[in-house]
């Protein structure tokens, strides 16, 4: 998220010095070194572990509710949602609509589209047209018909985790983070892990995102960062931090490690395998995507959820915000 702003902004050290002599570099997956040189081609970040999101969907609620199999696309979703929050108490999605929330409308909106691309050419946002106004419509149409919690509109992370492992909603857009609680309170046999819902194009586009180790360039002890980041890094290290963390990791051996052959882990290795699953990178080169998420889309999407503007204001807003973001990066390049 503030990578751009640090990196552009000669905050942060190149770490490729230290990769070009680094034993295990070559070990990386090519992802991993491609998103940690996101700005300017070089690496300012190193990459711990991939957010991909998947869909948790809850077996029992499913049986009860009389759903047959999790949804394969967008329409059977809605379907399946409609069911179960026909049972007392209970509603098909945990949205997040708090902190955090931007995903969500991502995917859904460039799954509606058929398309995750985000500017044209001339740099203007696509979040306007119709296919994306189609997209943010149907997640706002889902909370208005009842098929959320009321109270999401303000869910974050742990809300909508625990949403989903108490029982209240049957299905959850999340990353392999969420793993760590769901596991803790749910036995293997309740839930399961599967491809997000497809669009009317065929194809789904979940957002994938990083976490990373980055050196500021203000260090007085580049050295002693750098061990830290190739101890924290290594094979070893990046195994066993990602499995604390709940993250995929960004080395080619970890695969073959036992933890991420369990069956848990099948959901999100068979997304990534679905030709028709195209892992999402959200703009987060530009200086300004920063704000967008963590400030202008959870106050506009709550305004959106709860009525007082139209998915289309919110759309154009969104749209306007970027387009200035992109023409200004196309400007300076």
């Amino acid at each position: 998220t503030w990578l751009s702003l640090y990196a552009n902004n000669g905050l942060l050290e190149s770490l490729e010095p230290y990769l070009a002599k680094w034993e295990h570099t070559s070990g990386l997956t090519d992802r991993a070194l491609e998103l940690g040189r996101d700005v300017n081609d070089t690496a300012y970040m190193l990459p711990y572990g991939f957010y991909l999101r998947a869909m948790f969907y809850n077996k029992k609620l499913f049986q009860e509710a009389g759903v047959a199999e999790p949804p394969k696309t967008m329409d059977e979703f809605v379907a399946a949602s409609e069911k179960v929050s026909k049972l007392p108490g209970k509603y098909g999605y945990c949205l997040r609509g708090g902190p955090g929330g931007l995903n969500g409308w991502m995917m859904f909106g460039a799954t509606m589209a058929g398309s995750n691309k985000f500017f044209n050419d001339d740099g203007t946002s696509t979040m306007n047209s119709e296919g994306w106004i189609k997209g943010l419509t149907w997640v706002v149409d889902l909370y208005k018909k009842g098929l959320a919690p009321k109270d999401s509109v303000n869910w974050g992370f742990n809300e909508i985790v625990a949403g989903f492992y108490t029982g209240t909603c049957a299905m959850l857009d999340q990353d392999p983070d969420a793993l760590i609680a769901i596991a803790e309170r749910m036995k293997p046999e309740d839930y399961g892990v599967t491809t997000m819902p497809k669009g009317p194009g065929g194809k789904t586009f979940p957002t994938i995102g990083y976490a990373g180790w980055s050196m500021m360039a203000a260090s007085q002890n580049k050295d002693l960062s750098w061990k830290l980041i190739e101890t924290l890094e290594g094979p070893e290290g990046n195994v066993e931090w990602n499995k604390r963390t709940g993250a995929l990791p960004v080395h080619k051996s970890a695969e073959k490690d036992p933890f991420y052959s369990s069956e848990q882990f099948k959901g999100w290795f068979a997304e990534l395998e679905d030709k028709d699953a195209v892992p999402t990178v959200m703009p987060t080169y530009l200086e300004e995507f920063a704000f967008f998420k963590d400030s202008m889309v959870i106050k506009t999407s709550q305004q959106a959820l709860l009525g007082d503007i139209t998915p289309e204001e919110m759309a154009n807003q969104w749209a306007d915000y970027l387009t200035k973001a992109q023409q200004k990066y196309l400007a300076k390049k």
